[in-house]
């Protein structure tokens, strides 16, 4: 009597797929893809601004060389220059960063020109900035406003070609790559699983299965350049579960959850592939089993993911050890960089016995204000 209803848990799945893709739009939120794609200088990230101010000081330290006779002279030259330009600088980016959601509505191109306009008035601004210290005697407003245009042109441009290298290819390549890491040889092992339990015990392999849908679902579906760790933390909460009915008591997980650290921005199926590296590596392997602990705690502005699991023993490790856990870690930190680039940080290695994985996220501006 339970065959048939294990036989149809999949039927409602094809139903429930036509309700996951009005979701899709989500992802499909290409409109979404193309706002933020469209976005070519979204000037409140760190690291666009370290870029922009290391950008404007090497166009004036080869400036500063023109007329230099001596190092002293050609340091005191860009003294004055930066005295004028930084302020100016800063004062584009806050502009910048300010308008974001007005600029996202404006065409690739509506944006370009208004960055080169406001470009054009931060050149004004550092001229006046110099003309009011009475460095200059004939401040030079059409030179100073076509440099900062210029320099914001060109600032714009390499902003759009850093844009372009984030999203389609790049970006579809190596989330293709991951997606394919849910290997072969686990859905065999979860069918099997699924396969020995029906009769003994239906109503968990009804569960596995479901949990097997869901994970291969969530898996396959798009879902744009970023998730909440609260759902990548629901997706491994699936694989663990299904894990843990192959393994049994082998295998014992500890979470440790901070729910003011669900809104955290990461890439999709990030967690997941860590996840089973750590069975992989720590537990399988392993006669005794393993420990693997998960932790999230938010730290004011910053998000700390930690996932922890035991070392089997240099033998054991010796006759199983594979060489694909390194390339998995290489995936997670260049998807990562891409999302969050200067602003995340991710590490992994063996540390008191245990091997590590850490990985450090920005809090969300708009969960910033939460406690």
């Amino acid at each position: 009597m339970q065959n048939p209803q294990i036989l149809s848990t999949p039927t409602p799945e094809p139903k429930s797929a036509p309700q996951s893709r009005p979701a899709r739009p989500r992802a499909g939120s290409a409109v979404d893809g193309k706002v933020r794609r469209a976005l070519v200088f979204d000037a409140c990230e760190v690291g666009v601004v370290l870029r922009a101010v290391l950008f404007v000081e090497i166009v004036l330290g080869v400036g500063a060389m023109y007329g230099a006779d001596t190092v002293l002279d050609w340091l005191a030259r860009l003294a004055l220059l930066t005295g004028g330009a930084l302020p100016a600088t800063l004062a584009w980016l806050i502009a910048a960063c300010s308008m974001k959601t007005l600029l996202q509505r404006l065409s690739t191109s509506g944006q370009f020109a208004a960055g080169v306009a406001l470009g054009a008035l931060a050149g004004l601004y550092a001229c006046t900035m110099l003309a009011l210290a009475g460095v200059v005697a004939q401040p030079p407003w059409l030179a100073s406003s076509a440099s900062g245009a210029l320099l914001a042109a060109a600032l714009v441009a390499a902003l759009v070609l850093r844009a372009r290298g984030r999203t389609p290819a790049a970006t579809t390549a190596r989330l293709t790559e991951l997606q394919s890491r849910i290997r072969p040889h686990f859905l065999f092992n979860t069918l099997n699983s699924a396969i020995a339990l029906v009769r003994n015990d239906p109503a968990q392999a009804e569960s596995l299965l479901e949990d097997l849908s869901d994970l291969f679902r969530h898996a396959l579906m798009e879902q744009g350049e970023a998730v909440t760790l609260g759902e990548e933390i629901a997706l491994a909460r699936r694989y663990l579960h299904i894990e843990q009915v192959r393994f049994g008591a082998r295998l014992q997980v500890q979470w440790q959850l901070d729910p003011r650290a669900d809104g955290a921005r990461l890439p999709p199926l990030l967690l997941q592939p860590l996840v089973e590296n750590a069975v992989k590596h720590g537990v399988e392997p392993s006669a005794q089993g393993g420990k693997l602990r998960v932790q999230t705690q938010r730290r004011g502005s910053r998000v700390l993911v930690r996932i922890t699991n035991t070392v089997p023993s240099a033998s054991e490790r010796g006759a199983n050890s594979s060489r694909g856990h390194g390339i998995a870690l290489a995936n997670v930190r260049a998807r990562l960089a891409l999302l969050h680039d200067v602003q995340c940080e991710f590490s992994a290695g063996v540390q008191d016995a245990l091997y590590q994985v850490r990985i450090t996220l920005p809090v969300p501006p708009l969960d910033k204000k939460a406690p």
